[in-house]
Order: C-alpha cells, then sequence, then structure tokens
C-alpha cells in the first residue's frame, strides 16, 4: 500500500489529533485484529457543521460534512495504530447517519464524501461496506455522525 501519509499530503488533508470523546465512551476499542471507531461527528477544525439535509443543507454540502467525519475517523484509526500507518490493512465498515427531513432520500449521497475519501487515500483497502441512513437528530446538531470498523495487524 502506497505511503497513507504521502497520499494526505497530496490531497491537502492534515489529519487532526483524535478527537477525544465527549462523554462516557472510549473513541475506539480493539477487538482482536479489528478496531471499532465511535462515531465522529461533522466538524471543520472546532467548528461544528450543523444543519439538516432536506432543508438547510444540499447534498453537497452533507458530503462536505460526510468527509469531515471521515477525516475524523483516519485520525482515530492512526492513533489506534499508535501513528504506524504500516499496522493498517483495511476499512471493513462504514455506518452513516444523515441530519435530514423526512422526505430526503439522498443519504448514500451525503455518505459518499467518506467513502469516496476512503478510496481517495487508502485505494483498494478503503472499499468498506456501508450503510447510510437519515435521523431525525444528531448530537449537538450536527448534519454528519460516522462510525467505522477496520482492520489492523
Amino acid at each position: 500500500m502506497a505511503d497513507i501519509d504521502a497520499k494526505l499530503a497530496e490531497l491537502g488533508i492534515v489529519l487532526p489529533d483524535a478527537p477525544a470523546p465527549a462523554a462516557n465512551y472510549v473513541p475506539y476499542v480493539r477487538v482482536g485484529n479489528l478496531v471499532h471507531v465511535s462515531g465522529q461527528i461533522s466538524r471543520n477544525g472546532a467548528t461544528l457543521l450543523t444543519g439538516k439535509l432536506g432543508l438547510d443543507l444540499d447534498v453537497a454540502a452533507g458530503a462536505d460534512a460526510a468527509r469531515s467525519c471521515a477525516v475524523a475517523l483516519l485520525a482515530q484509526v492512526k492513533a489506534a495504530c499508535g501513528g504506524d500507518w504500516s499496522r493498517f490493512v483495511r476499512a471493513v465498515k462504514l455506518v452513516g447517519f444523515v441530519n435530514s427531513t423526512a422526505d430526503f432520500t439522498d443519504q448514500p449521497k451525503v455518505i459518499n464524501g467518506a467513502s469516496d475519501l476512503m478510496v481517495a487515500v487508502l485505494g483498494d483497502a478503503g472499499r468498506h461496506a456501508r450503510s447510510a441512513v437519515s435521523a431525525a437528530s444528531l448530537p449537538l446538531g450536527v448534519a454528519v455522525e460516522i462510525e467505522g470498523i477496520f482492520e489492523v495487524r
């Protein structure tokens, strides 16, 4: 696999420090060779990316919010690997939650923002199983929250 840090730099992405949990849970749990990463919410630095798809956000804005979740997921995976990307094997599954109106039906297009980033950064190792579901609301009013499962060595 190509150097992940180099690919991130090529794409102009600087991974933040892995976000700390906001409540009584851990950011990730390793079980065997799988790392289960807690839901990462949409944010740009300290600014939360909030809103409801189908009301005040369009699909492009939602996809950008999902992309921000993917960046946070990668930060958590890097932390779970002790900063050593050579321990990373592949993305296994993403579960995306979209804060949307009852009649909004483009959840998959929104979560594509995260899926596309995973493949852009990780190549074939970024291809994953996925769910994209609607939510009536999400924590702190964020537009998107995504959790993930990753295989590591």
